[in-house]
């Protein structure tokens, strides 16, 4: 759930479900596995000149753990946009996203990662709105009682946006595809679809 509290600024809080599956077991039951809540603003505003809109996102999510060893992640994004006309139809990103997972259990610890990134977005007359950003993440590893389980590595991150918007860049369909090389390579595909609430 979003509320737009100004132009600028937008808060928002949210559950995440997750459902696993193989060819032997088939799917398991969908269970609510974390909540999260944080915002987002314009710290600056473009509105034509020549210095690009800043935005800064920030969420705190908190897992459901199944046992007595649960995590809070920290995220931040700080990111730049260009625009190269007025109603901002196509421009150019810039960014650096920030990853803090806190784990309760001094048994278990989990590193920062990093992940800068620049990237483009074209939006078409019709309101379909295509975004690309290709970066390269830096992740510090992991360790379980002093034992190594990742080791920090560098690897690129890819990630393309599809939405259709209305008149007013409100998103009403979104298509994220993401690829991570964490260091192998893994997919993410989400489907959005946000539902509106007006009051008059």
């Amino acid at each position: 759930m979003t509320v737009d509290v100004t132009d600028g600024v937008s808060l928002y809080t949210g559950v995440s479900a997750s459902s696993t599956g193989t060819a032997d077991t088939g799917w398991s039951q969908a269970t609510i596995t974390s909540w999260n809540i944080g915002f987002q603003a314009e710290l600056y505003k473009q509105n034509g000149g020549t210095i690009p809109t800043l935005t800064w996102q920030s969420t705190i999510t908190q897992a459901i753990p199944n046992g007595p060893v649960g995590t809070t992640t920290f995220n931040n994004i700080f990111e730049l946009s260009y625009a190269f006309d007025k109603d901002e139809t196509r421009g150019l990103l810039a960014g650096v996203q920030d990853v803090h997972v806190a784990i309760n259990s001094p048994l278990a610890s989990i590193h920062p990662s990093i992940t800068g990134y620049v990237g483009g977005y074209y939006q078409w007359p019709n309101n379909w709105k295509f975004t690309g950003r290709v970066g390269l993440q830096w992740f510090g590893g992991a360790e379980l009682q002093n034992v190594t389980l990742v080791k920090s590595f560098t690897e690129p991150v890819l990630r393309f946006d599809i939405d259709r918007m209305d008149d007013n860049d409100n998103r009403l369909f979104g298509v994220t595809a993401e690829i991570m090389w964490v260091p192998k390579p893994a997919y993410q595909l989400t489907l959005r679809t946000p539902l509106y609430f007006v009051r008059n």
